[in-house]
């Protein structure tokens, strides 16, 4: 093997289908491969992540192992049950920053228990429109101060667990009404607006941050050419040169429409080196072989042989993930572990009781209409809106209340991003003026429409410490 191809392997972060270990991954290992991050797809109905994690981890404990642990919505720990953390819109709400950095050291313990060192979070993306389809609960906040001192509690409380932080996705993705995972987002804010609003969690974390992971969005006033992910005007120039950041950066996922709709994901993680990522996070892997590991290596190989990648830049990129490892990669348990995630769901509640604590009282047997309006990619088959309220539960999708006539008695009414999908919200509304006994629990960024309503609950999210206080606070139990 060349010096050459090892090197390429060393800024991949590939992945692998299902839930096993593949026969192929300690080969891939011993030819240089980064590390892998687990998905979605690698959960079992009836397994537990963690264990694979920690069966990953055995084959080389010095590999990447990466997660996208974000808390709240986005969990791959807690899928089957929904996370026992609130995320990031629930602790802006709060706004305890304490409160933060143990929610975020509670995470970071569990995942050192899986023996995975590198969180794929959190989100510092300023959420400044209402109606963005990926982000949304998954930031702070849309004020950029508050964003910044949540997110530097959250990477000192992984820090803390012995957990290294990828602070994403940079510059922002907060304002974008397109889902970068199915297109290209553009952004047409001018510099001065960017540099106030969304650079400014960022420049929070600069020194605390080991990685910073970037964003496949067009932010017209830094590239009005290429998105962030592919942009040497955003990862170099700004991010290195301007903000000076030392660590690593980390790309979003490649697969995703917004970095290889166009190029393909080889061509994409050429460009993005050139740009100046140094680990290349490739996304899930769809087949039993390490195809993208594989493209990406290729394609990496040939633009060094032709002179289209400078084989100085595949070797820094390689230095920063060799420090990156050698540095993070001796995780262990700490042991207070225990301890800190007794806290952190302490926390978790305080956070979760504040928020509901004004719900409406329902009767005994009121009804839970729970409407189905999609998700995102980002946040995946994750359980979520698990209200018990002692009474029936009724599962609707969009197609379902297209007519529907209003429900009757006690409802509460569960649904996230109540406004985005147009017959959906007209069915809500509907219910809400024929029946006063009827409560919408918003689990989702809440639209300034909803603002309307007088029986309205904001949870900011979905995460099952949120619902099972909801819950006690709508029947009267606490």
């Amino acid at each position: 093997m060349t010096e050459t191809r090892r090197r390429a392997y060393g800024v991949m972060l590939g992945a692998f289908a299902g839930p096993a270990v593949p026969d192929w991954l300690a080969g891939a290992y011993a030819q240089g491969l980064a590390g892998v991050c687990l998905y979605g797809n690698n959960m079992a109905p009836n397994a537990d992540l963690a264990d694979l994690a920690r069966a990953v981890r055995d084959i080389d404990p010095s590999a990447v192992l990466a997660l996208d642990e974000e808390g709240g919505d986005v969990t791959r720990l807690h899928a089957r049950t929904g996370s026992p953390y609130p995320g990031n819109a629930a602790l802006g709400a709060y706004d305890d920053v304490a409160a933060t950095r143990a929610v975020a050291a509670g995470i970071g313990a569990e995942l050192a228990h899986a023996g995975v060192w590198l969180d794929l979070a959190p989100s510092a993306d300023i959420n400044s429109n209402a109606g963005n389809p990926v982000i949304g609960t998954r930031s702070f906040g849309a004020d950029p101060g508050l964003v910044a001192r949540h997110t530097a509690a959250y990477v000192s409380g992984l820090a803390s667990q012995g957990v290294a932080a990828s602070v994403k996705h940079f510059p922002g993705h907060g304002d974008t009404s397109t889902d970068s995972h199915l297109g290209l987002p553009r952004v047409t804010a001018p510099a001065d607006v960017l540099r106030a609003r969304e650079l400014v969690p960022f420049t929070a974390v600069l020194d605390d941050a080991a990685s910073i992971m970037s964003s496949h969005v067009l932010l017209e006033a830094f590239d009005d050419q290429e998105p962030a992910t592919l942009s040497r005007a955003v990862l170099t120039g700004l991010l290195r040169d301007e903000l000076g950041f030392g660590g690593v950066i980390v790309t979003d996922a490649l697969d995703m429409a917004g970095a290889s709709a166009v190029h393909g994901i080889g061509g994409a993680a050429v460009l993005a080196l050139a740009a100046g990522a140094d680990l290349l996070c490739l996304g899930p892997e769809q087949t039993e072989s390490p195809r993208a590991i594989e493209e990406s290596v290729d394609a990496v190989c040939l633009a060094v042989d032709t002179g289209g990648l400078p084989l100085a830049r595949l070797a820094e990129a390689a230095k920063r993930v060799d420090a990156l490892r050698e540095t993070w990669s001796g995780i262990a348990v700490r042991p207070d572990a225990h301890e800190v995630v007794v806290a952190a769901r302490e926390a978790a509640g305080r956070v979760a009781t504040s928020l509901t604590a004004g719900a409406p009282r329902l009767g005994g047997a009121a009804t839970v209409v729970r409407v189905d309006t999609g998700t995102n990619l980002a946040v995946g088959d994750t359980a979520w809106g698990g209200l018990d309220l002692g009474g029936a539960r009724l599962d609707l999708t969009a197609d379902d209340v297209a007519g529907r006539a209003p429900i009757d008695g006690d409802v509460a009414v569960v649904v996230r991003r109540a406004t985005a999908v147009p017959v959906v919200w007209a069915w809500i509304q509907d219910q809400l003026a024929a029946n006063p006994r009827t409560v919408l629990v918003e689990l989702g960024w809440p639209d300034p429409a909803l603002d309307a309503y007088d029986r309205v609950v904001r949870t900011y999210g979905s995460a099952a410490v949120l619902t099972e206080a909801l819950a006690a606070a709508m029947r009267g139990t606490r």
